[in-house]
Parts: C-alpha cells; sequence; structure tokens
C-alpha cells in the first residue's frame, strides 16, 4: 500500500483545495473505489468533490434528496464514523432506494461540522463490492474530517477579514476615509478595488486613502492601486492620497512617482483640515 505524505509547506487555499487533497490522501492509503465530500442543507445533498477509481458510482455537482442518500445515516450516527460493509445486510443502508444499485457493497462516512455544530455535510467512502475497513482507516476518516473543519472555520474567517479590510468610514455627507492597514498583498489589493468600488458607487465626492496604517507591501500592488484611484475618478469621485512613509515609498518606488499629480497631503489630519474640518481636542470641565 502506497502512503502519501503531506508536507507541512502544503497550504490549502480554500475548501476545495482541501477537499482535493484529502481525497487524494485518502485514495492513496485506501482501494475503496469512490471516496467523495458532500454538502447538504437539511434536504438535499450535493457531491461537491469526488474520486472513482475504477467505476463512476458519484459524480460531482450531482444532487439527491439527502434523507435517500447514504451520507443521511452518517450524519445520524453522530461524530464518529459509520462503517457498513455489507450494505444488502444493514437494517437501515438496506431500505434505502439506492441500497439495490449496491448489493454487497461497502459504505464508510462521517459528518463535516461547522464550530457551531452545524452540519456542513460528510466525507465518505463507496464501493459495490464488499470492503473490509481497518481501525486505521476509520481513523483517517476522522481526522479528515475534522481537518475539513478547521478549513471551513479558516475560509470563513478569512472572508470575514476580507469584508473588514476595506471600511469606508463616512466623515460626512459625500466624504469618507478608506484606512488600509496591515499586510497588503496583491490578493488583497484586487480584492480592495472591488470592494472599494462597490461600496463608493453612490453619493460620494471625496475618498481619503491613507495608507500610514501599512506593516507590509507587496511590490506588485503599484498597478492595482493605480488602477483603484482611476475608477474612483471616473465614477467622479476625487481620491485624496495620505500617509506615503518613506519605507512604502521605497518598496513601491514606481507608485509613488505615478502619483505626481493627485491630491496628495502628508498626513489624513492634514487632508481633513483642507476639506474644512477643524479636529478640536475635546477638554474635560
Amino acid at each position: 500500500m502506497h502512503y502519501q505524505s503531506i508536507g507541512p509547506s502544503r497550504k490549502f487555499q480554500n475548501f476545495n483545495d482541501a477537499a482535493n487533497q484529502v481525497l487524494s490522501m485518502l485514495s492513496n492509503q485506501m482501494e475503496i473505489n469512490t471516496l467523495f465530500i458532500a454538502e447538504n442543507d437539511g434536504k438535499t445533498n450535493t457531491i461537491k468533490k469526488a474520486f472513482n477509481r475504477n467505476e463512476e458510482l458519484v459524480v460531482e455537482n450531482s444532487q439527491s434528496p439527502l434523507d435517500q442518500t447514504f451520507c443521511s445515516l452518517a450524519i445520524n450516527a453522530g461524530q464518529e464514523p459509520l462503517w457498513i460493509e455489507d450494505i444488502a445486510a444493514d437494517e437501515g443502508a438496506s431500505t434505502l432506494p439506492i441500497a439495490s444499485q449496491f448489493g454487497n457493497g461497502a459504505f464508510i462516512g462521517i459528518p463535516i461540522y461547522y464550530e457551531n455544530g452545524d452540519v456542513y455535510g460528510t466525507i465518505c467512502g463507496l464501493d459495490k463490492h464488499p470492503f473490509h475497513f481497518t481501525h486505521q482507516q476509520q481513523e483517517m476518516f476522522e481526522m479528515m474530517s475534522s481537518l475539513l473543519s478547521y478549513i471551513l472555520e479558516l475560509n470563513k474567517a478569512q472572508q470575514e477579514i476580507q469584508t473588514l479590510s476595506s471600511p469606508l468610514v463616512p466623515l460626512s455627507e459625500g466624504i469618507s476615509i478608506l484606512p488600509i492597514i496591515g499586510h497588503i498583498t496583491l490578493e488583497r489589493a484586487y480584492q480592495l478595488i472591488d470592494d472599494v468600488v462597490m461600496k463608493a458607487s453612490e453619493g460620494l465626492d471625496f475618498l481619503i486613502m491613507d495608507f500610514s496604517g501599512i506593516t507590509q507591501i507587496d511590490p506588485r500592488i503599484e498597478q492595482p492601486l493605480l488602477d483603484l484611484i482611476k475608477a474612483l475618478k471616473i465614477m467622479g469621485i476625487t481620491p485624496i492620497i495620505t500617509g506615503i512613509l518613506p519605507t512604502m515609498a521605497m518598496q513601491v518606488p514606481h507608485f509613488a512617482h505615478s502619483l505626481k499629480g493627485e491630491r496628495m497631503e502628508a498626513t489624513l489630519k492634514i487632508a481633513i483640515e483642507q476639506l474644512g474640518f477643524m479636529l478640536v481636542p475635546k477638554h474635560s470641565s
């Protein structure tokens, strides 16, 4: 039996990437015909990823009523793997309409959970022939379920971070501030364009883009940021650039040079004052 290891440097880009890697790893550790990951909404079971060794028993993107699938049995069984080495002889599986298609075949499955306990779906194995599941294979399914649950939560957190990473802070009617904070990667720069253009599409005259909170920057972000400034101007919004620190100017020299002719101020405070606002400290009485 061939074992494939995933090195410590392997990074999952998203849940689909993790799902592919999990099925690949399982397929190298057990000879069952089909391995698949399904998502369900409580009523419909959707095959998200599938690996078929010899015969195509499961088709990606196919859908079935959840209560008519073996996956429903795995969900009802709870947090430990459900394994059925003879479908025809199993009291629960044999009563399902699809059981006749698999005869004395085998099934193994375990739910994939969100952190709050809701079920995302299942990770399963299926065969038309008898299959003996070892204790090690059962543990492997349990471990892969936990891994996919973890990836789901990372995806959720990343989406929330992206939503919060380009906030438009209203200063007054027609004027907002975009504080750009943290590590600016190329991917985040493109996400910034999409978010800002969508949020700034109505009723905005000035957008102050403040770069003073940047901690690290990808030199390739020059063009996406210039595209964002161009898009704002096309929309009739005047961009005001603030907080270009010497370190940023050195890391992305062409970006700073390309901003010549744009409205720029050294600090956010100066930009706000130039727009007619006065920052007055509040004194305690």
